[in-house]
């Protein structure tokens, strides 16, 4: 399957427009009905309706396979990029935003570096793609086990760092003066769903080995004083790494003793770092 063909498919799917397809690739329109066209013969099925522009049912399924494959051959040529070029003095480091912790701060070079804050499922997008050259990602694992990271690229994580999670609530909330909280006593309180600031839901239905835990109020944002306002407030739970729960102005964390889940760091790499990204990544990974 040809990459152009199908990178075509996917703005026309996209955009729902050959001609606004046509402007954001810089071909003409027949150029890209042509690849359309073309495409459609490989695979021997019809991918859009014309009026509408819309996927057919063997478009919809094309699609699903379409953003990890072109993703892939973007990891592809970054790998190969990053060890034909020569040694950057620069690093950029994508983060989440509880992975960025002061033992991130304190490894980082004194100058030259980009830090972006992205959420969790693109960082080791940003990695595989050569648009970071390190990424610290988190989420909740049993004591010691890995992550489970999208599969985009023959990547290298490392462990950087394990600790205790809590849950934030209001100082007010009933439960604000126990000593400890059971995951499966809160599968029907009120959540907060903020993948890209706090722990995912996802992550605690999977500890807690079920269903449950509704939102009340989604946060699609990475800023963490965001995410925090809103659950001292009470608009619903947030579970948090212990250093960022902790000493929240109106609010109360508290630590969870059951699963027994830790909030786990992880380095994630393309290849073998050089440069400022070596010397950064061996800093995260000193023990000590």
């Amino acid at each position: 399957m040809d990459p152009h063909l199908l990178r075509t498919y996917v703005t026309v799917a996209r955009l729902a427009s050959f001609s606004e397809a046509a402007r954001e690739l810089g071909y003409t329109q027949s150029a890209v009905s042509q690849q359309i066209a073309a495409l459609e013969q490989d695979l021997g099925a019809p991918l859009l309706t014309r009026r509408p522009v819309a996927p057919t049912t063997a478009g919809e399924r094309l699609l699903e396979h379409a953003e990890p494959l072109l993703l892939r051959l973007e990891a592809a040529r970054a790998d190969v990029a990053r060890m034909a070029a020569a040694p950057e003095h620069g690093l950029t480091l994508a983060v989440t935003p509880t992975a960025f912790g002061p033992r991130t701060v304190a490894a980082l070079p004194a100058a030259g570096v980009t830090l972006r804050v992205l959420a969790r499922d693109e960082v080791p997008a940003a990695v595989a793609t050569g648009t970071a050259d390190l990424g610290l990602v988190d989420g909740l694992a049993a004591p010691s086990d890995p992550l489970r990271l999208p599969d985009v690229a023959p990547l290298t994580t490392h462990g950087v760092s394990e600790e205790p999670v809590c849950v934030l609530l209001p100082a007010s909330h009933p439960l604000a003066g126990r000593a400890g909280l059971r995951l499966g006593d809160l599968v029907d309180a009120r959540w907060l769903d903020a993948p890209g600031s706090g722990l995912p839901l996802d992550q605690l239905r999977a500890a807690n080995g079920g269903g449950g835990f509704r939102p009340a109020l989604r946060y699609d944002g990475t800023d963490l004083r965001t995410l925090t306002a809103l659950a001292v407030a009470g608009h619903g739970l947030a579970l948090l790494p212990r250093t960022v729960a902790t000493g929240v102005p109106g609010g109360a964390a508290v630590l969870l003793v059951a699963p027994r889940v830790v909030h786990r760091t992880e380095l994630v790499h393309g290849g073998s770092p050089r440069g400022a990204a070596a010397a950064m990544a061996d800093r995260l990974l000193e023990r000590g």
